[in-house]
């Protein structure tokens, strides 16, 4: 196992059974994503970094003529996410497997290119961040989107609230990355994608697309 895997299974094998009710409060924005995914009838949805399988079974609720697949790093998380996506009757849509977001390998899922791809507070937890970002922009399908939701830079929020909250966040390994929108702006330029960025809730989080335009 990696030693990413084994940080995360560190980290959250006792938190499980806990992690969504805990984490609604403040992950804020995930909904939205969801919402705006889209995918095209029969289309191939990827969520790197699944964590429990919690959007996964929202998102394939809300698209049911879309195929899902997620992966992760922590064989904690997955077993945890197999078992809800079981319990929600949704292993006819949901596929999901261990992988790396730096270098996830082309049979992975035996699907090429995705339709649509999205971290879901997922990059603020990935050490070579931009490099899951280039990676993932490899796998994007002609007129594809990629989604992105997650912390922002706070610039907006009272300095001593900021301040509380990335201490807080660094106790679960969890850093925002605050040069994000360049960082996709350049990623953008590089590629011939499109980007739309939203600031919400006074940059506390964001809503990001790369968007590849069809053929």
């Amino acid at each position: 196992m990696s030693d990413a895997a084994l940080r995360m299974d560190r980290m959250y094998q006792w938190q499980t059974g806990i992690y969504d009710l805990t984490r609604k409060p403040y992950l804020l924005g995930r909904d939205r994503l969801i919402e705006s995914l889209a995918p095209p009838v029969g289309g191939h949805v990827l969520e790197i970094g699944c964590g429990t399988g919690r959007n996964l079974i929202h998102a394939a609720r809300r698209w049911p003529y879309a195929r899902f697949f997620g992966f992760d790093v922590s064989p904690v998380m997955l077993t945890k996410a197999r078992t809800a996506i079981a319990s929600a009757g949704l292993g006819f849509q949901v596929e999901t497997a261990q992988g790396d977001a730096t270098c996830f390998p082309l049979d992975l899922f035996r699907v090429e290119r995705f339709d649509r791809i999205f971290f879901s507070y997922t990059l603020s937890m990935i050490p070579a961040w931009q490099q899951a970002l280039e990676h993932a922009v490899t796998r994007l399908a002609p007129g594809g989107s990629l989604l992105i939701a997650d912390f922002g830079d706070q610039r907006d929020l009272a300095p001593m609230f900021k301040w509380v909250l990335r201490h807080w966040l660094s106790l679960f390994h969890v850093e925002p990355r605050d040069h994000l929108e360049k960082v996709l702006n350049d990623l953008a330029e590089r590629n011939g994608l499109q980007v739309d960025f939203v600031r919400l809730y006074g940059s506390y989080t964001f809503i990001a697309a790369l968007r590849r335009p069809s053929r």
